[in-house]
């Protein structure tokens, strides 16, 4: 569990050193803007962006395109905010928190956890564009 909040817990710790740091030196109002800015990218970073990640098990019944993902990945966080609306058409498998998920990427990604990586009736597709999840998603059924 701690995995999944490790960049975002950097990016908080990083942001009140550098408030601090700031405050110290007298700017106020400069450390009122970091701080400000490193709290948003550590909530950008924590997997409170994400929907809730459910196991490759549910995933795979659950009939909805899978995407697999892992906090702190850049590319993930691309999709997700492409995806805003839309995300809750398929089902989101954190790979660090489902050893099983990590191995069906792996069977992917030709041995390695390249994430995103995205499964639309059965055929995996590593790192695709955002314009080609969304086109999928909308084709696809509705969140219950």
């Amino acid at each position: 569990m701690l995995r999944s909040w490790r960049f975002a817990l950097l990016a908080l710790v990083i942001g009140v050193t550098l408030a601090g740091w700031s405050a110290y030196g007298g700017s106020g109002k400069s450390a009122v803007v970091q701080l400000a800015v490193f709290v948003v990218l550590a909530f950008l970073f924590s997997p409170l962006v994400f929907p809730r990640s459910v196991s490759a098990a549910e995933a795979a019944v659950g009939g909805k395109p899978i995407v697999y993902w892992r906090p702190g990945c850049q590319y993930c966080l691309r999709l997700r905010l492409v995806l805003i609306g839309a995300a809750g058409r398929a089902s989101w498998v954190n790979i660090w928190a489902d050893p099983e998920a990590a191995a069906a990427v792996r069977a992917v990604a030709d041995g390695n956890e390249t994430v995103p990586t995205v499964v639309v009736d059965g055929v995996g597709r590593v790192n695709p564009g955002p314009r080609w999840v969304r086109e999928r998603l909308r084709a696809g059924p509705v969140a219950e």
